[in-house]
């Protein structure tokens, strides 16, 4: 059954969402863990994908928008879904991936913006409400 963690930030901007889904992809690629990042559309991909070339000036993560020929670890995509090494989905965008079942692990990120912690609300209920087991991590920033 998927692991699922809500990771909620204290700040009301995307940008700051799309940081801490690259802190996120860090630790995994460092783990070596294939990782898919789901968002809620093309312009929010290109941003993360710009992002996780530039957010940290000593390390880089090799990434693609999805889909990609490349045998590559981590993917970006908003209308793309991985059929293929599913270990972690980090789900940027306001509705749950109906793929999110196939991953072994599933990380959703959320800010204090209304549109985006009411929806986050909702994911977690559905999870919930299936028996998943959840985890919340209420962030400092």
């Amino acid at each position: 059954m998927t692991r699922i963690d809500f990771y909620v930030g204290k700040t009301s901007s995307l940008q700051a969402r799309l940081l801490l889904a690259c802190k996120i992809v860090m630790k995994a690629h460092q783990q070596q863990l294939h990782t898919y990042i789901h968002t809620d559309n093309a312009a929010t991909s290109a941003k993360l994908d710009d992002l996780l070339w530039t957010f940290q000036d000593i390390s880089f993560i090799p990434h693609a928008l999805a889909p990609s020929r490349e045998e590559i670890r981590v993917l970006i995509g908003h209308d793309y879904e991985p059929m293929e090494n599913c270990g972690l989905l980090i789900n940027l965008s306001n509705e749950v991936p109906d793929f999110f079942s196939r991953f072994e692990r599933l990380a959703e990120i959320l800010d204090q913006e209304q549109p985006v912690i009411l929806a986050g609300r909702k994911r977690y209920q559905f999870y919930r409400d299936r028996g998943y087991n959840l985890e919340y991590h209420q962030l400092n920033s």
